[in-house]
């Protein structure tokens, strides 16, 4: 898969994607990340990538031509692809929110464009008839897009067909399934006087599954109960958690 990520300040990018994860995924040609400057695509000695808003008001808007000319002249680079074949996503406070359904429907594309807004906003036009889609991470002000763009790549990198080691780690993540991840523990088994749960070392798988997908509801039900609503659960989680309803309630 690889990612086109469209900025005014390339030099963000440069720690995140050379450590961990989306760095194995790229030596392993299983992921390509393109950093593009957009004030190379200016066209002035200035390289003025922003002007002040039409009808007054603070703050520098970012101009729609050299965005323009950035995603249309890398979609339709060498790699014979044209702008219309590539979801380009406008990284805004105003889109629909980032989550891990999205997450799993973009890494079923082959190419992502990734415009990081700055500054006010972008041009309405870069809305209008550039951005086929428009993400936001979170209900809070950032100082842009860049942040996004890197939780965009490392949430959807790490869904990608051999970019974990264990093919099935990525299915028990917390949000992968909807509900929140069971607790963790390895050596040591005594530490300061906590002890990690006996049935962990039982060896019994059964009963192991079953103490994980409690701690999974109990989690889920403590932290984020709204999450359960739309959970698919069984018959047994269901009684497991009027079970603790009820137990909360006396």
């Amino acid at each position: 898969m690889r990612f086109d990520i469209f900025t005014l300040f390339p030099q963000m990018f440069a720690g995140p994607f050379e450590e961990s994860i989306i760095k194995r995924a790229q030596e392993n040609g299983l992921v390509e990340v393109a950093i593009h400057d957009i004030r190379a695509y200016t066209r002035d000695r200035h390289r003025t990538a922003d002007d002040t808003p039409y009808g007054g008001g603070g703050g520098m808007v970012m101009k729609p031509e050299p965005i323009f000319r950035a995603v249309e002249d890398v979609l339709t680079d060498s790699v014979g692809d044209s702008v219309g074949d590539t979801p380009v996503v406008l990284l805004t406070p105003q889109g629909r929110l980032f989550a891990q359904d999205v997450a799993r429907e973009l890494a079923t594309e082959d190419r992502l464009a990734l415009i990081c807004g700055h500054y006010e906003g972008v041009d309405e036009r870069v809305r209008q008839h550039l951005a086929t889609d428009e993400i936001s991470i979170g209900d809070y002000v950032l100082t842009g897009g860049e942040v996004p763009a890197m939780v965009i790549v490392d949430a959807v990198t790490r869904l990608l067909p051999d970019v974990l080691g264990d093919p099935f780690a990525a299915a028990a993540d917390s949000h992968a399934t909807g509900l929140l991840e069971h607790p963790h523990y390895t050596r040591p088994y005594d530490f300061r006087g906590w002890t990690v749960p006996d049935v962990l070392l039982s060896g019994h798988h059964g009963e192991v599954a079953r103490w994980r997908r409690r701690q999974v509801l109990r989690r889920t039900w403590e932290r984020r109960p709204g999450l359960l609503e739309q959970a698919d659960l069984s018959a047994e989680d269901v009684e497991f958690l009027e079970a603790l309803r009820v137990e909360n309630a006396s």
